[in-house]
């Protein structure tokens, strides 16, 4: 083998050293759980993998020390954290979510498919082993929060199964994982997990990004909170007052969910740490408003998510609905063109409404196969002679959705002579004796084809919303003030 040949060859095995580094990269960046369901005989006794607790032992946590679950809709992660022996908690595994419904933004209310934002505790009661999606843990919403804000729904939950209509989906092997940590943190003493859902990471770059977004507001609210567990590590002590979120504050009085906050302080040591980090904050945030400037950040819908990942759905059963993540869906766009492609939307979205509406109006004026007359909101009076010889303006079908549309005019009257007349004013009917004649008759008439459009367009669709009543979930009472832990 000559030089030239040995050296292509050390590249080769250079390259492909490379290419394993980078795939192993990538797995365990996605790191999806690799466990063998047909091997597990009790779910909910399930016991982590040899390397999960070589994981674990290698970072210095117990089996059964505290977790925390964080999630980003944007990105699509779940990640638990757990405590080491300093009670300080670190990253142990990240899971890519499966699929979540809706879009960036809160949980309003029942049925808006939105998945929760904000901070909720789970209890071990809301450990569900017996879910129709495997295995489930309630996120408690609405919570103190939500409740405070008039926000209703029920049964949003973290579980299995990988679909979604207002939950955290994961796969069945992810979930049981999951579940599995929880249950040892629960054995272990932990009153409460604290879950932590995000829109996205709240870093400098993705708040300038998403600055224009109307949630933006509630967004900066959770963001202190955000903010302290990235400083501290530790999970930030929660409580409502004025109907907003507060972290980590010594309060002088009891916290009302609605009513005003007492006197607060932070602890001093926080407090110095916090100092410390929003100025380098502010920083980046400046650097990243100059890099968006003009920019702005298309959201994209729940539908332009999935289509994404479309392929993933190939030969799996049909409740597997993965959703992909809004970072690879969305794009940034300039501001005119992003309000020009909304518009689009909206136009569409109208369309949509009024194609919907005029099919219903028209099932119902061909009701049981016999053409059924709808009368007019606003019927005008025609004079009976010109109602002879002239035939109202036409309008197609489509011209009914568009203002602008031209009506099609009706041929223009033709003179005629004085024995022609004669011949058809005897059948015309005075509009009084018409109107009678209509009244008296016992079945429907059919109706003439120019009046069905008339009529059809002006009826008018009303749909209600409907709600349904939260479940809440009650909140154990309130562990030992937590502001001692600042001084170690």
């Amino acid at each position: 083998m000559n030089g030239l040949s040995l050296m292509r060859l050390r590249n080769l095995v250079a390259t492909a050293a490379v290419a394993a580094v980078l795939a192993g990269c990538t797995n365990d960046a996605l790191d999806t759980a690799t466990v063998d369901l047909s091997t597990v005989k009790n779910k909910t006794e399930y016991q982590l993998s040899s390397k999960m607790a070589a994981k674990m032992s290698e970072l210095g946590m117990q089996k059964t020390s505290p977790i925390a679950l964080r999630i980003f809709k944007e990105e699509g992660t779940l990640e638990v954290w757990k405590a080491n022996t300093s009670n300080r908690f670190q990253l142990l595994k990240s899971y890519k979510i499966c699929a979540w419904s809706g879009k960036l933004g809160p949980k309003v209310k029942e049925g808006d498919r939105q998945a929760p934002e904000g901070f909720y505790p789970l209890f071990p009661q809301q450990l569900n082993p017996n879910s129709k999606y495997y295995l489930a843990i309630n996120t408690g919403y609405p919570n103190t929060y939500d409740r405070a804000n008039g926000r209703q729904g029920t049964h949003l939950m973290i579980h299995g199964a990988c679909s979604s209509s207002g939950c955290y989906s994961m796969t069945d092997e992810q979930m049981i994982e999951i579940f599995a940590m929880a249950r040892d943190a629960f054995k272990g003493g932990q009153q409460s997990v604290q879950l932590q859902a995000f829109p996205f990471r709240m870093t400098a770059e993705n708040m300038a990004r998403h600055r224009n977004n109307p949630n933006i507001e509630f967004w900066n609210m959770l963001k202190v909170g955000y903010d302290q567990f990235e400083v501290t590590k530790r999970p930030p002590e929660i409580n409502v007052c004025e109907k907003k979120y507060v972290f980590n504050q010594q309060g002088s009085g009891a916290f009302n969910p609605g009513g005003t906050c007492p006197a607060m302080s932070t602890p001093p040591a926080l407090q110095m740490a916090m100092s410390t980090f929003e100025k380098g904050y502010k920083l980046d945030y400046e650097k990243a408003m100059k890099k968006y400037d003009g920019m702005v950040w298309y959201e994209p819908s729940e539908a332009e998510r999935k289509a994404i990942v479309a392929k993933q759905r190939a030969g799996r059963e049909l409740a597997y609905a993965p959703t992909g993540n809004s970072i690879d869906a969305g794009k940034l766009m300039k501001a005119s063109d992003l309000e020009k492609k909304l518009a689009e939307q909206k136009e569409a979205e109208e369309t949509k409404v009024a194609v919907e509406i005029q099919k219903k109006e028209l099932e119902k004026a061909t009701k049981g196969g016999t053409h059924v007359p709808v009368p007019a909101a606003n019927p005008v009076p025609q004079p009976v002679l010109q109602a002879a010889v002239e035939q109202p303006a036409k309008m197609s079908f489509w011209g009914l959705f568009s203002k602008s549309e031209p009506a099609e005019q009706a041929p223009a009257p033709v003179a005629q002579a004085p024995e022609q007349q004669a011949a058809v004013q005897p059948q015309v009917q005075p509009a009084g004796a018409a109107a009678k004649q209509t009244r008296s008759a016992g079945a429907p008439q059919k109706a003439q084809p120019e009046n069905t459009a008339v009529a059809a367009a002006n009826a008018e669709a009303a749909v209600a919303p409907t709600t349904e009543a939260p479940v809440a979930v009650e909140e154990p009472p309130k562990k030992q003030p937590f502001w001692k832990i600042w001084g170690n």
